[in-house]
This record gives C-alpha cells, sequence and structure tokens, in this order.
C-alpha cells in the first residue's frame, strides 16, 4: 500500500531512468513524483510534505548540485540523494558537504538506493521533529509577557528572586508571582527544566516574539 505521508520526488532528464525509478519506489510502496528537470521540479512539487529526493547529478541548464544550492538558498530542507553516470569525485565531495545523504553511480543496486531513501527519509523526519519541537518551545516562550521573558532569562541565568528584584527594580514579591506564571506557561517546574528549554532556543526568551 502508497504510503502518501512519504514522498520520493524523482528528477531526472532520462525519460527511461526516470520511469524505472518511478516502478522502482512505487513497489517499494512510496509515494512517488517524478520530474523532467529541476525547474519542473521546483515549480510543482509540494515540499511542505515528508519526504526527499532522488537526483540526477547532470541535466541541461540546472543540474542537481546547482538544484541543491537553489532548495538551500529558498530555506527548503529536503535530504537529497544524487545519481550520476560520470564517476566526478570533486562533486560527490561538494554534494556530502551541502547534506548530501547519497551519491550513486548509475546504473545503481535497487538494494542500494532503496537503503539510501531509507536513510534520507529517516533524515527527513528527524528534522521534521526537531523543527516542531523547536516551533512549540518557540510558541511557549510567544505566550509571555516582556517581564516574565526577562525574569525567565534571569533565573536561568541562576539569579536568586532578590537578586532579579534588584535588577529589575521592583519587589522580590513581584517576581515570585512573574516567576510562578512564566514556569507554568512554559509547562517547568525547576530552574534547570527551564535552563534546558532555554538552551534548546535558537533566540534567547526575552529576544522572542
Amino acid at each position: 500500500m502508497v504510503q502518501p505521508e512519504r514522498t520520493v520526488f524523482v528528477v531526472d532528464d532520462d525519460p527511461s531512468v526516470l520511469r524505472s525509478l518511478e516502478r522502482l519506489l512505487r513497489a517499494a510502496e512510496y509515494a512517488v513524483e517524478a520530474y523532467a528537470s529541476p525547474r519542473a521540479f521546483l515549480e510543482g512539487a509540494r515540499m511542505e510534505r515528508p519526504g526527499c529526493g532522488v537526483v540526477d547529478l547532470r541535466m541541461p541548464e540546472l543540474g542537481g548540485l546547482d538544484l541543491q544550492e537553489e532548495l538551500s538558498r529558498r530555506g527548503l530542507s529536503i535530504p537529497l540523494i544524487f545519481l550520476t553516470g560520470h564517476g566526478d569525485v570533486p562533486s560527490s565531495v561538494r554534494a556530502m558537504k551541502a547534506g548530501a545523504v547519497d551519491f550513486l553511480s548509475k546504473p545503481c543496486d535497487d538494494t542500494d538506493l532503496l537503503a539510501a531513501v531509507e536513510r534520507a527519509l529517516s533524515r527527513d523526519a528527524e528534522a521534521r521533529a526537531v523543527r516542531a519541537e523547536t516551533a512549540a518551545i518557540q510558541a511557549r516562550f510567544a505566550s509571555l509577557t516582556p517581564r516574565e521573558r526577562q525574569v525567565g532569562s534571569l533565573v536561568a541565568q541562576g539569579l536568586l528572586n532578590k537578586q532579579i528584584a534588584a535588577q529589575l527594580g521592583t519587589a522580590e514579591k513581584t517576581i515570585k508571582i512573574h516567576r510562578g506564571r512564566l514556569m507554568e506557561k512554559l509547562g517547568v517546574e525547576s530552574v534547570a527544566a527551564l535552563v534546558r528549554l532555554v538552551d534548546r532556543l535558537p533566540v534567547s526568551p526575552e529576544r522572542t516574539r
């Protein structure tokens, strides 16, 4: 049964290769979208869905490495597997340094390709989980008031309520109230848990809006 939640995007300018890869991947029960050029892929693929790409290295106008760079420029994160009919070591090094999952020579072994696809899909799932978790944490911090963010940042730095009150020019009792509210909103019960949460943010809580 096809798994529509995991899509393999195949990009190759050779119609026979494109058909062969599509048949193989569908037989392995993946959802497949086939594109005859990188431009068609960029225009037509819905890359917000979980998936990975199987991309030919050398194509007219826009090659596989160019596509990889364009995806990065657009901020689109999709694991890529490169296929090539030429033993091009510099290109393989460049692709792998830019995050490619694998670099396979044509004609590639079916087992090797399917194994690479599974690795790529696993990497995509892990990256999506991290992004979702980070977004959820950011949403919690965004629910804090500006003063709660200030207090949270100082608590995470290890300051006591009395020290925070002195630094912010307010009463210690007020800091206790802010601290209790922010801990409740963030769903943490200890300073250690707060610190761990802050460490997983790409920005500090007082700058999260």
